[in-house]
């Protein structure tokens, strides 16, 4: 008995990308077009403004205190720096005495705002992969959720800093307005940091034992403690291009709008040139580039 010859597929003789193409397949978890990305974002725009409350609620959930913690520990660094360098080190020179410590609490703030976003930028992806494997969504939902997570966290620590403002003579005025826009380039260009250390630190969780003394180092050169310009003042050995690049490093530019926005004393003199534009200029490149360069990477995430 010989069995009949298959009647041959009109498939055969296609290559596996033909046939996709002729059946309409695509790749799981092919990364999509730039635009198409932004669109799934913003339709993810809920889940991310959720995760963000989410994790802000549980990061202190096992502490008494409990949120308190969220302005207590800047606070007490606050204290800390306060004791090391506006008393024993001198670092306020060419500051008023009675706004120091709202110069410094500012600089602390602002600062811690910049330095969490990054750490948790860090581990956003690598200490997600559960629910990175489990579901399919932007990646990018993640390290922006934690940027926005730091915002909020930072909007808690205003409404400290205001009752520190009042009870050392500065009020309210006109000025503070100018806070809004200076956070939200420092929110955009945070994000871009996050974005770019979330992809870094997916393939190399190391880099999250490294950061703190990259941040600890970077805060230190950026006047958090203390008045860039003043205490380059009397430094004659030092050229003059060093202090340009530590006033215009981005962490000194938004940490000095917002002093010059709520402090009276702290005026323009203390800023360097052109500081709106360059506050703009990097928040725009380190967004732009940030987030395309985690998108690049987008169908690699969690994998391998």
């Amino acid at each position: 008995m010989t069995s009949s010859p298959s009647t041959p597929s009109p498939d055969d003789g296609l290559s596996r990308a033909e046939l996709a193409a002729k059946y309409g397949l695509t790749v799981s978890g092919a990364r999509p077009g730039l635009f198409e990305y932004v669109r799934q974002l913003w339709g993810r725009r809920h889940f991310i403004l959720a995760f963000s409350q989410a994790k802000l609620t549980a990061q202190y959930s096992q502490a008494k205190l409990g949120q308190l913690w969220q302005v207590a520990t800047p606070l007490l660094n606050a204290a800390v720096y306060f004791f090391i360098f506006g008393l024993l080190l001198g670092a306020r020179k060419g500051i008023p005495h009675e706004i120091y410590v709202p110069f410094l609490v500012t600089g602390v703030f602002v600062f811690t705002f910049t330095q969490s976003s990054v750490m948790a930028g860090v581990r956003a992806i690598s200490g997600n992969l559960g629910l990175v494997r489990a579901l399919h969504f932007p990646r990018a939902s993640l390290p922006i959720s934690f940027a926005l997570q730091q915002l909020q966290q930072l909007l808690f620590s205003m409404i400290v800093l205001v009752l520190i403002m009042v009870g050392f003579g500065i009020f309210p005025t006109w000025s503070w307005l100018l806070v809004l826009p200076a956070l939200a380039l420092q929110f955009v260009f945070n994000m871009g940091l996050a974005l770019i250390f979330a992809r870094m630190g997916s393939k190399t969780p190391d880099l999250a034992q490294l950061m703190p003394f990259v941040m600890r180092t970077w805060m230190y050169a950026s006047g958090v403690m203390f008045s860039i310009p003043a205490m380059l003042a009397d430094k004659e050995d030092v050229p003059g291009w060093v202090g340009d690049v530590l006033q215009w490093n981005p962490a000194s530019i938004y940490m000095d709008l917002i002093r010059f926005a709520m402090i009276d004393d702290y005026g323009s003199s203390y800023l360097p040139p052109h500081v709106w534009i360059f506050a703009v200029g990097w928040a725009v490149l380190l967004g732009a580039v940030g987030f395309v360069y985690f998108w690049k990477a987008e169908e690699r995430y969690g994998r391998g």
